[in-house]
Protein backbone atom coordinates (compact mmCIF):
# COMPACT_ATOMS: atom_id res chain seq x y z
CA UNK A 1 0.00 0.00 0.00
CA UNK A 2 1.44 3.43 -0.90
CA UNK A 3 2.62 5.85 2.00
CA UNK A 4 1.17 8.90 2.32
CA UNK A 5 2.50 11.17 5.11
CA UNK A 6 0.77 14.12 6.56
CA UNK A 7 2.85 18.11 6.64
CA UNK A 8 2.95 17.13 10.58
CA UNK A 9 4.65 13.88 10.04
CA UNK A 10 8.17 15.48 11.04
CA UNK A 11 6.35 17.34 14.31
CA UNK A 12 5.43 13.82 15.39
CA UNK A 13 8.88 12.71 14.84
CA UNK A 14 9.88 14.92 16.65
CA UNK A 15 7.34 14.08 19.86
CA UNK A 16 8.96 10.56 19.77
CA UNK A 17 5.29 9.15 18.21
CA UNK A 18 4.79 5.60 17.35
CA UNK A 19 3.47 5.06 13.60
CA UNK A 20 1.10 3.01 12.03
CA UNK A 21 -0.42 2.67 8.73
CA UNK A 22 -4.41 4.08 8.36
CA UNK A 23 -6.12 4.10 5.26
CA UNK A 24 -2.36 4.26 3.19
CA UNK A 25 -0.82 7.11 5.88
CA UNK A 26 1.62 7.23 8.40
CA UNK A 27 -0.24 8.33 11.36
CA UNK A 28 0.99 8.47 15.23
CA UNK A 29 -0.32 5.58 16.62
CA UNK A 30 0.91 6.64 20.06
CA UNK A 31 3.75 9.33 21.60
CA UNK A 32 4.13 7.78 25.11
CA UNK A 33 0.93 6.27 26.55
CA UNK A 34 -2.41 5.81 25.12
CA UNK A 35 -3.96 5.43 28.37
CA UNK A 36 -2.05 9.21 29.43
CA UNK A 37 -3.63 10.45 25.84
CA UNK A 38 -6.91 9.02 26.26
CA UNK A 39 -7.23 10.72 30.20
CA UNK A 40 -5.46 14.00 28.68
CA UNK A 41 -8.66 14.70 26.54
CA UNK A 42 -10.92 13.58 29.56
CA UNK A 43 -9.90 15.73 32.00
CA UNK A 44 -7.86 18.27 30.44
CA UNK A 45 -7.14 17.99 25.92
CA UNK A 46 -5.71 16.58 23.50
CA UNK A 47 -3.97 17.86 20.00
CA UNK A 48 -4.68 15.54 16.93
CA UNK A 49 -3.18 15.13 13.48
CA UNK A 50 -6.25 14.66 11.55
CA UNK A 51 -4.65 15.79 8.12
CA UNK A 52 -5.45 12.47 6.89
CA UNK A 53 -9.12 13.19 5.86
CA UNK A 54 -10.51 14.37 3.11
CA UNK A 55 -11.95 17.75 2.06
CA UNK A 56 -13.62 17.94 -0.96
CA UNK A 57 -15.59 21.48 -2.39
CA UNK A 58 -18.99 21.27 -3.49
CA UNK A 59 -19.72 24.66 -5.29
CA UNK A 60 -22.08 26.19 -8.07
CA UNK A 61 -25.52 26.81 -8.17
CA UNK A 62 -26.99 23.68 -7.63
CA UNK A 63 -24.59 22.56 -5.10
CA UNK A 64 -27.37 22.39 -2.69
CA UNK A 65 -29.66 19.80 -5.13
CA UNK A 66 -26.99 18.19 -6.05
CA UNK A 67 -25.64 17.01 -2.55
CA UNK A 68 -29.84 16.11 -2.10
CA UNK A 69 -29.24 13.86 -4.73
CA UNK A 70 -25.57 12.49 -4.24
CA UNK A 71 -26.29 12.20 -0.15
CA UNK A 72 -28.95 10.72 1.90
CA UNK A 73 -29.44 13.43 3.81
CA UNK A 74 -31.72 16.39 3.12
CA UNK A 75 -28.40 18.85 2.35
CA UNK A 76 -29.77 21.65 1.31
CA UNK A 77 -31.77 21.75 4.97
CA UNK A 78 -28.09 23.00 6.23
CA UNK A 79 -27.72 26.90 7.43
CA UNK A 80 -24.65 28.65 6.37
CA UNK A 81 -22.19 28.28 9.15
CA UNK A 82 -23.59 24.66 9.72
CA UNK A 83 -23.14 21.25 9.65
CA UNK A 84 -24.31 18.19 9.24
CA UNK A 85 -23.85 14.69 9.29
CA UNK A 86 -24.20 12.37 6.75
CA UNK A 87 -24.00 9.07 4.71
CA UNK A 88 -23.06 8.77 1.02
CA UNK A 89 -24.83 5.07 -0.16
CA UNK A 90 -24.35 2.79 -3.16
CA UNK A 91 -27.87 2.16 -5.13
CA UNK A 92 -28.27 -0.99 -3.26
CA UNK A 93 -27.99 1.23 0.16
CA UNK A 94 -24.68 0.21 1.13
CA UNK A 95 -22.70 2.59 2.70
CA UNK A 96 -19.78 3.83 0.99
CA UNK A 97 -18.62 6.29 3.82
CA UNK A 98 -19.66 8.44 6.42
CA UNK A 99 -18.98 12.24 6.41
CA UNK A 100 -19.28 15.56 7.74
CA UNK A 101 -20.82 18.55 5.45
CA UNK A 102 -20.32 21.87 5.90
CA UNK A 103 -22.27 24.62 4.92
CA UNK A 104 -20.03 28.04 3.49
CA UNK A 105 -20.68 31.15 2.88
CA UNK A 106 -20.71 31.58 -1.06
CA UNK A 107 -18.70 34.08 -2.88
CA UNK A 108 -20.88 34.23 -5.92
CA UNK A 109 -24.51 35.52 -5.74
CA UNK A 110 -27.11 32.54 -6.64
CA UNK A 111 -24.37 29.54 -5.74
CA UNK A 112 -24.01 27.58 -2.57
CA UNK A 113 -20.74 25.96 -1.26
CA UNK A 114 -19.96 23.41 0.27
CA UNK A 115 -17.55 21.13 2.44
CA UNK A 116 -17.45 17.63 2.72
CA UNK A 117 -15.13 15.72 4.97
CA UNK A 118 -14.69 11.88 4.32
CA UNK A 119 -12.99 9.18 5.99
CA UNK A 120 -9.01 9.09 5.40
CA UNK A 121 -9.25 5.76 3.52
CA UNK A 122 -12.00 6.60 1.62
CA UNK A 123 -11.23 9.95 0.45
CA UNK A 124 -10.61 9.41 -3.08
CA UNK A 125 -13.16 7.31 -3.66
CA UNK A 126 -16.04 9.90 -2.14
CA UNK A 127 -14.06 12.38 -4.56
CA UNK A 128 -14.90 10.24 -7.45
CA UNK A 129 -17.92 9.08 -6.62
CA UNK A 130 -19.11 12.86 -6.33
CA UNK A 131 -17.60 13.86 -9.81
CA UNK A 132 -19.18 11.19 -11.06
CA UNK A 133 -22.78 11.98 -9.65
CA UNK A 134 -22.21 15.55 -10.54
CA UNK A 135 -23.39 14.74 -14.11
CA UNK A 136 -26.39 17.14 -15.12
CA UNK A 137 -26.03 19.62 -12.19
CA UNK A 138 -24.27 23.18 -12.31
CA UNK A 139 -21.68 21.92 -9.97
CA UNK A 140 -18.14 21.72 -9.40
CA UNK A 141 -16.06 19.34 -6.87
CA UNK A 142 -12.93 20.51 -6.18
CA UNK A 143 -10.95 17.76 -4.13
CA UNK A 144 -8.41 19.73 -1.80
CA UNK A 145 -7.69 17.08 0.35
CA UNK A 146 -3.73 16.82 -0.86
CA UNK A 147 -3.20 20.83 -0.05
CA UNK A 148 -5.44 20.54 3.23
CA UNK A 149 -4.50 19.70 6.94
CA UNK A 150 -6.59 19.32 10.00
CA UNK A 151 -5.47 19.88 13.15
CA UNK A 152 -7.86 19.02 16.34
CA UNK A 153 -7.65 20.07 20.14
CA UNK A 154 -10.00 18.37 21.92
CA UNK A 155 -11.42 18.24 25.29
CA UNK A 156 -13.03 20.44 28.64
CA UNK A 157 -9.88 22.83 28.07
CA UNK A 158 -10.01 23.00 24.27
CA UNK A 159 -11.62 26.24 23.67
CA UNK A 160 -9.48 28.60 26.72
CA UNK A 161 -6.60 26.99 24.90
CA UNK A 162 -7.33 28.18 21.48
CA UNK A 163 -8.44 31.66 22.52
CA UNK A 164 -4.53 32.67 23.15
CA UNK A 165 -4.18 32.22 19.60
CA UNK A 166 -7.16 34.55 18.52
CA UNK A 167 -7.49 38.22 19.05
CA UNK A 168 -9.23 39.70 21.51
CA UNK A 169 -12.05 40.80 19.85
CA UNK A 170 -13.04 37.69 18.12
CA UNK A 171 -12.91 35.76 21.05
CA UNK A 172 -16.52 35.67 20.75
CA UNK A 173 -16.39 33.93 17.14
CA UNK A 174 -15.01 30.92 19.28
CA UNK A 175 -17.21 31.20 22.58
CA UNK A 176 -20.60 31.76 20.75
CA UNK A 177 -19.34 29.05 18.07
CA UNK A 178 -22.16 26.24 18.55
CA UNK A 179 -21.82 22.63 18.29
CA UNK A 180 -21.56 21.37 14.79
CA UNK A 181 -20.86 24.45 13.25
CA UNK A 182 -17.86 26.35 11.67
CA UNK A 183 -16.65 29.68 11.34
CA UNK A 184 -13.67 31.70 10.37
CA UNK A 185 -11.69 32.96 13.16
CA UNK A 186 -8.49 35.06 12.85
CA UNK A 187 -5.32 33.07 14.37
CA UNK A 188 -1.96 34.80 15.32
CA UNK A 189 0.61 32.17 14.95
CA UNK A 190 3.95 32.40 13.86
CA UNK A 191 4.56 31.53 9.97
CA UNK A 192 0.70 31.76 9.58
CA UNK A 193 1.31 35.64 8.31
CA UNK A 194 4.67 37.56 7.04
CA UNK A 195 3.58 40.86 8.40
CA UNK A 196 2.88 39.18 11.51
CA UNK A 197 -0.58 40.02 11.80
CA UNK A 198 -3.14 36.90 11.88
CA UNK A 199 -4.69 34.34 8.97
CA UNK A 200 -7.86 33.65 8.90
CA UNK A 201 -8.84 29.57 9.66
CA UNK A 202 -12.06 27.64 9.04
CA UNK A 203 -12.64 26.41 12.46
CA UNK A 204 -15.51 23.84 13.19
CA UNK A 205 -16.85 22.94 16.50
CA UNK A 206 -16.37 19.41 16.02
CA UNK A 207 -15.18 16.20 16.51
CA UNK A 208 -14.42 12.36 17.36
CA UNK A 209 -14.16 12.19 21.05
CA UNK A 210 -17.27 13.24 22.78
CA UNK A 211 -15.75 15.73 24.08
CA UNK A 212 -15.98 19.59 23.38
CA UNK A 213 -13.81 20.01 20.79
CA UNK A 214 -12.83 21.64 17.64
CA UNK A 215 -11.23 21.05 14.30
CA UNK A 216 -9.15 23.50 12.39
CA UNK A 217 -8.84 23.31 8.90
CA UNK A 218 -5.57 24.84 7.40
CA UNK A 219 -3.20 24.62 4.81
CA UNK A 220 -0.12 22.27 4.52
CA UNK A 221 2.18 24.66 4.55
CA UNK A 222 0.96 26.45 7.58
CA UNK A 223 0.12 23.24 9.52
CA UNK A 224 3.45 22.71 11.01
CA UNK A 225 3.75 26.46 12.55
CA UNK A 226 -0.05 26.17 14.22
CA UNK A 227 0.46 23.23 15.28
CA UNK A 228 3.80 24.54 17.24
CA UNK A 229 1.82 27.84 17.87
CA UNK A 230 -0.93 25.72 20.00
CA UNK A 231 1.56 23.86 21.73
CA UNK A 232 3.40 26.27 22.71
CA UNK A 233 0.64 28.54 24.50
CA UNK A 234 -0.33 25.54 26.47
CA UNK A 235 0.57 25.48 30.35
CA UNK A 236 2.47 22.40 31.32
CA UNK A 237 0.13 19.66 31.41
CA UNK A 238 -3.04 21.14 30.21
CA UNK A 239 -2.65 19.93 26.18
CA UNK A 240 -1.25 16.52 25.19
CA UNK A 241 -0.69 15.44 21.69
CA UNK A 242 -3.12 12.05 21.39
CA UNK A 243 -2.45 9.41 18.55
CA UNK A 244 -5.12 6.90 16.79
CA UNK A 245 -4.89 4.53 19.79
CA UNK A 246 -6.62 7.21 22.07
CA UNK A 247 -8.65 8.73 19.35
CA UNK A 248 -10.07 4.96 18.97
CA UNK A 249 -10.36 4.73 22.73
CA UNK A 250 -12.33 7.44 22.94
CA UNK A 251 -14.72 7.55 20.23
CA UNK A 252 -15.74 4.09 21.01
CA UNK A 253 -16.96 4.93 24.78
CA UNK A 254 -18.94 8.01 22.98
CA UNK A 255 -20.33 5.45 20.95
CA UNK A 256 -19.07 6.61 17.38
CA UNK A 257 -19.29 4.15 14.32
CA UNK A 258 -16.06 3.65 12.72
CA UNK A 259 -15.72 2.88 8.85
CA UNK A 260 -14.46 -0.33 8.13
CA UNK A 261 -15.66 -1.47 11.85
CA UNK A 262 -19.75 -0.46 12.30
CA UNK A 263 -20.10 0.43 8.82
CA UNK A 264 -19.15 -0.93 5.15
CA UNK A 265 -20.69 -1.41 2.14
CA UNK A 266 -22.13 -4.17 3.31
CA UNK A 267 -24.20 -2.40 5.92
CA UNK A 268 -27.02 -0.51 5.66
CA UNK A 269 -27.89 2.74 7.77
CA UNK A 270 -31.00 1.37 9.77
CA UNK A 271 -29.16 -1.78 11.21
CA UNK A 272 -26.25 0.97 12.25
CA UNK A 273 -28.08 2.96 14.28
CA UNK A 274 -28.21 5.68 11.53
CA UNK A 275 -31.60 5.62 10.03
CA UNK A 276 -32.61 8.99 11.07
CA UNK A 277 -29.66 10.60 8.77
CA UNK A 278 -31.86 8.97 5.73
CA UNK A 279 -34.59 11.58 4.40
CA UNK A 280 -36.78 9.82 2.95
CA UNK A 281 -39.16 12.49 3.16
CA UNK A 282 -37.38 14.54 0.87
CA UNK A 283 -38.95 15.08 -2.66
CA UNK A 284 -35.77 14.47 -4.47
CA UNK A 285 -34.45 11.31 -5.79
CA UNK A 286 -31.19 10.37 -4.27
CA UNK A 287 -28.69 7.90 -5.15
CA UNK A 288 -30.03 4.59 -3.44
CA UNK A 289 -33.40 5.69 -2.17
CA UNK A 290 -35.26 2.66 -3.70
CA UNK A 291 -33.18 0.08 -1.85
CA UNK A 292 -33.14 2.11 1.67
CA UNK A 293 -37.19 2.71 1.10
CA UNK A 294 -37.75 -1.37 0.61
CA UNK A 295 -35.29 -1.81 3.42
CA UNK A 296 -36.85 0.35 5.77
CA UNK A 297 -40.50 -1.45 4.90
CA UNK A 298 -38.59 -4.85 5.22
CA UNK A 299 -37.92 -3.14 8.76
CA UNK A 300 -34.67 -3.72 8.85
CA UNK A 301 -32.24 -2.65 11.65
CA UNK A 302 -36.22 -3.21 14.02
CA UNK A 303 -37.80 -5.98 13.64
CA UNK A 304 -35.41 -8.24 10.55
CA UNK A 305 -31.53 -8.85 10.60
CA UNK A 306 -29.57 -7.15 12.93
CA UNK A 307 -28.84 -3.86 15.11
CA UNK A 308 -25.81 -2.19 16.02
CA UNK A 309 -25.38 -2.21 19.68
CA UNK A 310 -23.40 -1.37 23.12
CA UNK A 311 -22.05 -4.09 24.84
CA UNK A 312 -20.74 -3.61 28.63
CA UNK A 313 -18.70 -6.27 30.15
CA UNK A 314 -19.81 -7.93 33.34
CA UNK A 315 -16.38 -9.35 33.91
CA UNK A 316 -12.59 -8.02 33.00
CA UNK A 317 -12.12 -9.47 29.99
CA UNK A 318 -12.54 -7.56 26.67
CA UNK A 319 -14.28 -8.47 23.50
CA UNK A 320 -12.57 -7.63 20.10
CA UNK A 321 -13.37 -7.31 16.59
CA UNK A 322 -15.26 -10.28 14.78
CA UNK A 323 -15.60 -11.84 17.86
CA UNK A 324 -18.60 -14.10 17.80
CA UNK A 325 -21.91 -13.11 20.60
CA UNK A 326 -23.63 -15.89 22.12
CA UNK A 327 -26.79 -16.73 23.33
CA UNK A 328 -27.04 -19.28 25.46
CA UNK A 329 -24.26 -20.73 23.28
CA UNK A 330 -25.71 -20.12 19.92
CA UNK A 331 -23.89 -17.62 17.69
CA UNK A 332 -26.57 -14.53 17.46
CA UNK A 333 -24.01 -11.30 16.33
CA UNK A 334 -20.60 -10.42 16.25
CA UNK A 335 -17.76 -7.76 17.67
CA UNK A 336 -17.35 -4.58 15.61
CA UNK A 337 -15.41 -3.10 18.24
CA UNK A 338 -14.11 -3.57 21.68
CA UNK A 339 -11.31 -3.17 24.75
CA UNK A 340 -11.69 -1.79 28.18
CA UNK A 341 -13.10 1.64 28.45
CA UNK A 342 -10.37 3.91 30.67
CA UNK A 343 -12.98 6.12 31.79
CA UNK A 344 -15.63 3.78 32.65
CA UNK A 345 -13.13 1.14 34.23
CA UNK A 346 -14.90 -2.18 32.04
CA UNK A 347 -15.31 -3.43 28.80
CA UNK A 348 -17.37 -2.06 26.14
CA UNK A 349 -18.04 -3.10 22.87
CA UNK A 350 -19.88 -2.41 19.72
CA UNK A 351 -21.67 -5.21 18.17
CA UNK A 352 -24.08 -6.08 15.36
CA UNK A 353 -26.33 -8.72 17.18
CA UNK A 354 -30.32 -10.26 16.16
CA UNK A 355 -33.18 -7.68 16.70
CA UNK A 356 -34.67 -10.07 18.74
CA UNK A 357 -31.62 -9.95 21.33
CA UNK A 358 -31.24 -6.24 20.99
CA UNK A 359 -33.20 -5.23 23.69
CA UNK A 360 -31.75 -3.11 26.68
CA UNK A 361 -30.73 -5.29 29.44
CA UNK A 362 -30.35 -8.71 27.16
CA UNK A 363 -27.84 -10.85 28.59
CA UNK A 364 -24.83 -12.31 25.97
CA UNK A 365 -21.81 -13.82 25.71
CA UNK A 366 -18.75 -13.17 24.13
CA UNK A 367 -16.64 -16.33 23.17
CA UNK A 368 -13.33 -15.06 24.02
CA UNK A 369 -11.02 -17.57 22.28
CA UNK A 370 -13.42 -20.11 23.54
CA UNK A 371 -14.32 -19.11 26.60
CA UNK A 372 -17.90 -17.10 26.97
CA UNK A 373 -17.90 -14.01 28.90
CA UNK A 374 -20.64 -12.31 29.94
CA UNK A 375 -21.81 -9.35 28.61
CA UNK A 376 -25.17 -7.56 28.52
CA UNK A 377 -26.55 -4.57 26.18
CA UNK A 378 -26.81 -1.27 27.30
CA UNK A 379 -27.72 2.11 25.87
CA UNK A 380 -24.65 4.12 23.85
CA UNK A 381 -23.15 6.31 24.04
CA UNK A 382 -21.08 4.35 27.02
CA UNK A 383 -20.09 7.60 28.21
CA UNK A 384 -21.62 10.74 28.21
CA UNK A 385 -19.38 14.54 29.00
CA UNK A 386 -20.52 16.86 31.81
CA UNK A 387 -22.02 19.74 30.45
Amino acid sequence: MTENYTALYDEHKKLGASFTDFGGWQMPLKYSSELAEHHAVRKSAGLFDLSHMGEVWVTGPDAAAFLDYALVGKLSAIAEGKAKYSLICEEDGGIIDDLIVYRRPSEVEGAGKFLVVPNAGNAKTVAAELAERAAGFDVTVQDASAETSLIAVQGPKAESILLRLVPADSHELVTGLKYYAAVEVPFAFDGGASDGGTRPLLLARTGYTGEDGFEIFVSNDDAPALWQAILAVAEEGELTPAGLASRDSLRLEAGMPLYGNELSRDGDPFAAGLGAVVSLAKESDFVGRAALEAKKAEGAGTTTGRRLVGLKGLGRRAGRSHYPVLKDGTVVGEVTSGQPSPTLGYPIALAYVDVEQAELGTALDVDLRGKPEPFEVIALPFYKRQK
